[in-house]
């Protein structure tokens, strides 16, 4: 069977539907060095839309915001990182990581746009919690920097895969976004 142009398109969908619990943060990881922060974004299926959704959002709003809106989101989710490792405490984090795969999805979807200013504040505001909710999980015993250099890799091939996703034309990036906000209606659900 050849694939269609959408086939990507209903593999995010089916994927969504089956959303579970936000599992990346589960606190049973055993993070040890740059790979595992490499692999842990990846195996978390909230980190990994939200990522994608920010890379769609971005590619959508154009201009400066095609590199200040994941730049926002790297630099507040390697602050929140920081604020839990010093042990400041955010309230709700879990409700918030699904409520931003929630929201970035309808942003992606409805194809709102935004000043980038604004753009930037929505995606560190998400970001700062992601990156509380990963730092809680680096055991004292790993080494943070490499672990913290992973994940940011990983963070960013994601929003540059999200930024290159929305080549496939608007029709397939709002259907996308449809789909990621019903994976975070269904995280939200779970929370």
């Amino acid at each position: 069977m050849k694939p269609t142009k959408h086939s990507p398109v209903l593999a995010l969908v089916a994927l969504c539907l089956f959303a579970g619990t936000a599992s990346a943060h589960t606190g049973a990881h055993t993070a040890t060095g740059f790979v595992s922060g490499l692999m842990h974004p990846l195996q978390g299926v909230d980190h990994l839309l939200a990522m994608l959704a920010v890379g769609l959002w971005a590619a959508q709003q154009g201009g400066r915001a095609l590199w200040a809106v994941p730049a926002a989101f790297v630099g507040a989710m390697g602050l929140g990182g920081g604020l839990a490792g010093l042990g400041w405490g955010l309230p709700h984090v879990e409700t918030v990581i699904a409520l931003s795969v929630l929201v970035l999805g309808v942003l992606v979807a409805t194809r709102r746009q935004w000043a980038v200013a604004a753009g930037m504040t929505i995606a560190a505001g998400f970001a700062l919690f992601h990156g509380y909710a990963h730092g809680l999980e680096m055991p004292q015993a790993a080494s943070p920097w490499g672990i913290a250099l992973g994940f940011v890799l990983a963070t960013v091939c994601l929003h540059g895969l999200g930024i290159a996703g929305s080549l496939v034309g608007r029709h397939a990036v709002r259907l996308t976004g449809i789909g990621i906000a019903a994976a975070g209606l269904a995280l939200i659900f779970s929370v």
